[in-house]
């Protein structure tokens, strides 16, 4: 019966010391899916957030957002010239401001004021003027700000 008692005891332990063994593996692959579905998001939020990043001009692109404005200006059949570019420091968010003067017949002048204005931007245009000139048909003035990203915002994605 002594011996019974002894080999029920160590029976006993073994058995707590599997069975919290097993709550230990449990936890763990519990912690390890929930990892898994943590870095599925980041991979699916970081794609996100490249499509969202599309709408705005880095700030290194701003040369290569100029070169777009003039070929869409000459692929409608204008003239762009960038009077100025400005960095907004007012709002919360970082922002381009550029004023610009497009000239040509009006049919030309207008297409391209408007495939500026609906260019797949996050743009918005706070002024805009048309006159008649003389020597070159229609003149517009455009200003309009354009959201930016800063080239230190790119998120480190593991």
């Amino acid at each position: 019966l002594a011996g019974y008692g002894v080999w029920y005891a160590a029976l006993e332990s073994r058995s707590a010391a599997a069975a919290r063994l097993e709550s230990q593996i449990a936890l763990k692959s519990k912690t390890a899916a929930y990892i898994a579905f943590a870095r599925a998001s980041l991979v699916e939020i970081a794609d996100d957030e490249a499509k969202i990043r599309e709408y705005f001009v880095p700030e290194t692109g701003v040369v290569a957002f100029i070169d777009h404005l003039e070929a869409e200006a000459r692929a409608q059949g204008a003239d762009l010239n960038v009077r100025s570019v400005s960095k907004d420091t007012r709002g919360t968010s970082p922002t381009l401001i550029f004023a610009i003067t497009t000239t040509g017949t009006f049919d030309a002048v207008m297409r391209t004021v408007g495939a500026i204005e609906y260019s797949p931007y996050a743009l918005s245009v706070s002024a805009f003027s048309l006159t008649r000139d003389a020597k070159s048909g229609w003149r517009a003035d455009l200003t309009f700000s354009v959201g930016s990203v800063s080239a230190s915002a790119a998120p480190d994605i593991p």
